[in-house]
């Protein structure tokens, strides 16, 4: 099953500093702030959403099919995935502008100054499907992540026109939608994607209900923090699945979108809506336990074994003969 993963692809540069932001601020002199913080501390992440669920689903021994727009400097973050099972070929790399980054300092107390610099992202928006689907011998399926606004427009309405089922996951990029937006994207998707607060802000920005949503998308699936998942379709009773138990608790960040790789890991190999959310959470385990979205790591029979510790000898015989292949 080709599955092509379009969505962001960024770098996050996390920076601590060892004192309070507030201390050097000057409340009545803020109309001409210039001030500087010395840090003590640099991690440089690979993240955005569509390289984090195309990592996700390459680990699992499947090979995604990237999509997005990158800068020059994306050599070594491409290298890094092509190890990791994703196919990266598709990928437009801008000779000018430099890869999505994150910036971000973090004082003692939590508070945050950040910038978010889009660079060659806004590029995404002049990628087509078609010489992708060419490339690959067609495709089954199309994840559309929260990416450059136009380009997730571009994408859904090539899916809609060429008959390609699609992913629909909105995710951060949703309370900047308006009402029309939110219905653009996910009108006719074979599968939603959101957490629990996203669900609420989808059904109201479109102002359709819950049942109006299942009416116009295949399977609605919702995920809900520490209690695991819910699966919706019409006609059928929800599924609700839950996590395994955690060794620690480390990150929560890239949680979501290790879900949703091991959920359509699941698709790929056809196996049943419950199974398939318990791969997703299962995955997003190893994440939670991990610090950065694309650090974890387990052998094939490690994740068969924590997944049957969760969820039973059956269910793993089910998913083993994937993963153990």
């Amino acid at each position: 099953m080709n599955v092509v993963v379009t969505g962001s692809i960024a770098t996050d540069h996390l920076m601590t500093f060892p004192g309070l932001f507030v201390d050097a601020l000057i409340p009545d002199k803020l109309d001409s702030l210039s001030v500087s913080f010395l840090v003590d501390g640099l991690e440089v992440r690979r993240g955005g959403v569509g390289a984090n669920i195309a990592f996700g689903m390459g680990v699992l021994g499947l090979r995604p099919v990237l999509v997005g727009a990158v800068g020059s400097d994306f050599a070594d973050y491409r290298a890094w995935l092509e190890r990791h099972g994703v196919d990266t070929a598709s990928v437009h790399v801008s000779d000018s502008l430099h890869t999505a980054r994150f910036v971000c300092t973090t004082d003692q107390n939590a508070s945050q100054i950040a910038s978010f610099y889009p660079g060659a992202m806004g590029l995404a928006r002049t990628i087509e499907l078609a010489p992708v689907g060419d490339r690959v011998g067609g495709i089954d399926l199309v994840v559309v992540g929260p990416n450059d606004p136009e380009a997730m427009v571009r994408h859904t309405q090539e899916c809609r026109q060429s008959g390609i089922p699609f992913v629909a996951d909105p995710s951060q990029q949703l309370s900047s939608m308006s009402g029309d937006d939110v219905i653009a994207l996910i009108e006719g998707a074979a599968y939603l994607f959101t957490n629990e607060y996203e669900a609420a802000l989808t059904e109201s920005k479109s102002g359709w209900t819950s049942e109006k949503i299942l009416d116009t998308v295949g399977t609605r699936v919702t995920t809900l923090g520490s209690k695991g998942a819910r699966v919706e379709r019409k006609g059928h009773a929800p599924i609700e699945v839950g996590v395994p138990a955690e060794q620690q608790k480390a990150d929560p960040t890239g949680v979501g979108d290790a879900f949703r790789a091991g959920y359509l890991a699941g698709v790929a190999w056809g196996l049943e809506p419950e199974q398939c959310a318990q791969i997703g959470s299962t995955l997003a385990t190893y994440v939670v336990e991990t610090v950065g979205t694309q650090e974890y790591a387990f052998t094939p029979t490690e994740f068969v074994g924590r997944f049957e510790e969760a969820y039973g000898s059956d269910a793993a015989a089910l998913v083993g003969v994937h993963i153990l292949r």
